[in-house]
């Protein structure tokens, strides 16, 4: 996952700092929702996450650490998404929706628990660090249709007492935008895009927030890229809608996430933290400005320009040398902590900070040496993500 092309290193080179067009006329109302699904509520903290922390938890407890032990017990308790990404992995929906209702009922805080949906056929086709189990070329997409959507459906359907902000198949739409130049992208995108399509139109449930997946700011966030992105999405929304019956209501997404698993800053400044020379030239030189420069795109096509932005890791300045550094960077620690505060975000475009990527699980056999593949437990990593967490993780009251 998280591979940047040549196509986007070309576009940075020629970037105009021009992010939104010029004299277009006032854009249709966008679809979709306009409540905020994140307002109100508590993300649901993953249990099965928290657990597998007791090791680092234990680690400087022995260590005599106990500064960054408290800091442990505050990120159990922070709330994080839910990778679904496999027919098996379907019963991780089943026991999210145990654990939110039992701790929805303990408190009395409704709870809004966040899911990735990452099972597409041919997935990752730039980077394959994230390979997944369909392929195109065996049927993969009536399986994922008939016996991974419909199910993955089906629960959430089944437990309308509970929010669900779901994300849609990282990356793929970012890899349709710049990676048609790798054969296997090329091929597999039409099957990325009916998929997606499949999933928006299976999902209109009224408990149930879709944000499309929009890479982040240094992959789609170039000038040239922006207006790609924005026509690509809207394809695939008109997708979801083109055997509509005459009179029959549109499928709608919330919105879109950026950063999934990704280490961008959400917001730079020249006194809190400073910009990273490669994002001279982009005008979306970190998350919330990426969400700004790619809004007025997305209204113009009548889509709407909503935005929750992974912050569950994020690299400390000078960490990398370019944008396309994306696996087990270091040095890195916990974002900031998830908040829907228009006070943090000063950002009416973003819905919410959020902790999509579990910190501790690796990005693949790459980065750091030594690293184990992709989504395998990487305990040094962790330990290193608490020692370098943000002040509002750190100063949580939990």
């Amino acid at each position: 996952m998280r591979a940047l092309t040549l196509l986007a290193a070309l576009s940075a080179a020629g970037a105009s700092v021009t992010a939104s067009p010029l004299g277009s006329p006032k854009p249709p109302k966008p679809a979709g929702s306009d409540i905020n699904p994140f307002v109100g509520k508590k993300l649901f903290a993953n249990p099965k996450w928290a657990t597998k922390l007791e090791d680092t938890y234990r680690s400087f407890t022995q260590k005599g650490d106990r500064a960054n032990a408290a800091v442990v017990r505050k990120v159990q308790k922070t709330g994080s998404f839910v990778w679904v990404t496999s027919r098996s992995g379907l019963s991780e929906i089943d026991d999210a929706i145990r654990s939110a209702r039992n701790e929805q009922r303990r408190t009395g805080q409704k709870q809004v628990v966040g899911l990735v949906l990452y099972n597409l056929p041919d997935r990752d086709c730039s980077a394959g660090e994230s390979a997944g189990e369909l392929s195109s070329k065996n049927d993969g997409l009536r399986i994922y249709k008939e016996q991974f959507i419909k199910p993955y459906a089906a629960k959430l359907a089944a437990a309308r007492d509970l929010q669900f902000a779901v994300v849609l198949e990282p990356d793929s739409l970012g890899n349709a935008v710049t990676n048609m130049g790798v054969e296997f992208c090329k091929e597999a995108v039409p099957t990325y895009r009916e998929g997606i399509a499949f999933a928006i139109k299976s999902l209109q449930l009224d408990n149930v927030a879709l944000y499309i997946d929009a890479a982040h700011g240094g992959w789609l966030g170039w000038a040239d890229n922006l207006p790609l992105a924005a026509k690509e999405f809207a394809t695939v929304v008109s997708l979801a809608n083109a055997n509509n019956a005459p009179g029959s209501k549109n499928a709608t997404i919330r919105g879109f996430s950026t950063n999934v698993s990704n280490y961008n800053p959400y917001l730079t400044s020249n006194t809190t933290r400073p910009r990273d020379p490669y994002t001279e030239w982009s005008p979306s030189y970190d998350e919330s400005h990426y969400a700004s420069s790619l809004s007025p795109y997305l209204s113009e096509l009548g889509l709407p320009a909503h935005f929750i932005i992974d912050q569950g890791r994020v690299a400390l300045p000078g960490a990398r040398e370019e944008w396309g550094e994306w696996c087990n960077v270091e040095p890195a620690g916990f974002g900031h902590a998830p908040t829907a505060d228009q006070k943090v975000l000063q950002n009416e475009n973003v819905d919410a900070i959020v902790w999509v990527k579990p910190g501790g699980e690796s990005d693949g056999e790459c980065g750091l040496a030594g690293a184990p593949k992709a989504g395998a437990w990487f305990g040094g990593y962790v330990e290193m993500l608490v020692k370098n967490a943000d002040a509002s993780v750190k100063n949580r009251r939990v």
